[in-house]
């Protein structure tokens, strides 16, 4: 019995750590391809506990996925720079064997270990960033001037102190808070949860990143739709404006910050700036679709062909126009095919009602997707591992009361015959 407590409790530490290692991503090892710190957690976790694989059936969205994916490096056959293409194959092959390892130890656990990782992963990931943040300001002796300039947690952006924290760029920043952020949301029942929503939103205001916030908005004001309770509908509002209007206090007070004019400025800069010269981006990409239609221009080979063309390294900051550019009309039915099953799934299993977090995760993604690339992407594969775990956990429960069901009625066919 004691065995089997130390190993669950093993397990559950491991989870956490799975989560949290996820948002190192920065520091990995690069072989060509970026070796992460989860995935060397991983391999090593299940070299010692290798017994403990589990493979489950598919879920009708990681067939598409899978699809998908086959379809995005078989385009890679036909590219111009099939070098680039070759290291991208080589990159998804490893990130999809790391997901179904992922999935594995997630669904060594339950729902409850889950979500509780996630909210201990949330708490530390973005103190750590706050942490950095606050050291990298002051390396800068909190001169808050420059363009390009990294401190730490600090990326100096046109003179704007943008929060990177842990990560590489402050933009994903946002995007690796979301599922922290709709977790916290939608789960306001304890302070641990409450102490982690106000730091998402402070960590997450403080990298000023436009598209990204607008999806918090978005998804908050949705989360407020499909609630069904107006006093806690008044709170939650009540809740976050005040946590906001301190953190504003604490930055203008504490941190010297003429945050105001910062926001001001960020949003005059949209008007002059293309969205930081993603609308032509955008149109680069639409070109290269155009000019190959069907099959693309080959996976990953968007940068390649704009450093030639325009001498930038830049990526499409656009997941649909980049798939749509490199893989054509076949890829992007692909991967469309994977988001319709990944939302019909939703819908089936009535996550929006049991877990609207992640409903709402899954829509602050779709929404970021259109100014960010992550065909490949870390917390977007751990996001779908926790996914599929839960899909699998409802069929197995629902199967379990059907056959409890059919048994308590041959019971009372038995003894009816009596």
């Amino acid at each position: 019995m004691m065995l089997s407590i130390n190993k669950h409790g093993s397990f559950h530490v491991s989870l956490f750590l799975l989560f949290l290692l996820v948002f190192f991503g920065k520091y990995s090892l690069d072989l060509g391809f970026a070796l992460k710190p989860y995935m060397i957690f991983l391999v090593l976790f299940y070299i010692i506990h290798l017994s403990n694989i589990h493979f489950y059936k598919l879920q009708l969205f990681e067939c598409a996925m899978l699809m998908f994916y086959m379809i995005y490096c078989l385009s890679g056959v036909f590219a111009l720079y099939s070098t680039v293409s070759m290291r991208i194959v080589c990159g998804i092959a490893l990130y999809l064997f790391c997901y179904f390892l992922m999935k594995s130890l997630i669904s060594s656990s339950n729902t409850f270990s889950i979500e509780r990782a996630l909210s201990y992963a949330g708490i530390v990931f973005n103190l750590g960033s706050l942490l950095f943040y606050f050291l990298g300001l002051k390396k800068l002796n909190f001169v808050l001037q420059g363009d390009g300039v990294y401190s730490l947690g600090v990326f100096m952006d046109r003179e704007y102190p943008r929060l990177i924290g842990l990560v590489a760029d402050p933009n994903y920043l946002v995007f690796y808070n979301t599922l922290f952020f709709t977790y916290f949301l939608c789960n306001l029942n304890n302070m641990r949860n409450r102490l982690g929503l106000l730091l998402c939103i402070v960590t997450s205001l403080l990298s000023f990143s436009r598209g990204g916030l607008a999806a918090f908005v978005a998804i908050f004001i949705l989360y407020i739709l499909i609630m069904n309770h107006p006093m806690r509908q008044l709170r939650l509002l009540i809740g976050s404006f005040l946590s906001i209007a301190v953190m504003l206090y604490v930055s203008v007070t504490f941190l010297r910050f003429d945050i105001y004019s910062v926001i001001q400025s960020r949003i005059q800069d949209f008007s002059r700036d293309g969205g930081s010269g993603r609308f032509e981006l955008w149109e680069r990409a639409w070109e290269y679709f155009m000019g190959s239609p069907w099959i693309g221009i080959g996976a990953s080979n968007f940068l390649p062909y704009n450093r030639f063309q325009f001498g930038d390294s830049l990526q499409v900051h656009n997941t649909f126009l980049e798939i749509l550019s490199e893989t054509g009309i076949i890829g992007a039915f692909g991967f469309l095919a994977f988001l319709f099953l990944t939302i019909y799934q939703l819908f089936q299993h009535k996550v929006y009602k049991k877990k609207p977090y992640l409903f709402l995760a899954f829509f602050g993604f779709l929404l970021q997707m259109v100014s960010l690339s992550i065909i490949i992407n870390d917390l977007f594969f751990m996001y779908l591992a926790i996914l599929s775990v839960y899909f699998h956990q409802e069929e197995k429960a629902v199967l379990k009361e059907q056959g409890e069901v059919k048994f308590s009625g041959d019971i009372l066919r038995g003894g009816a015959s009596l």
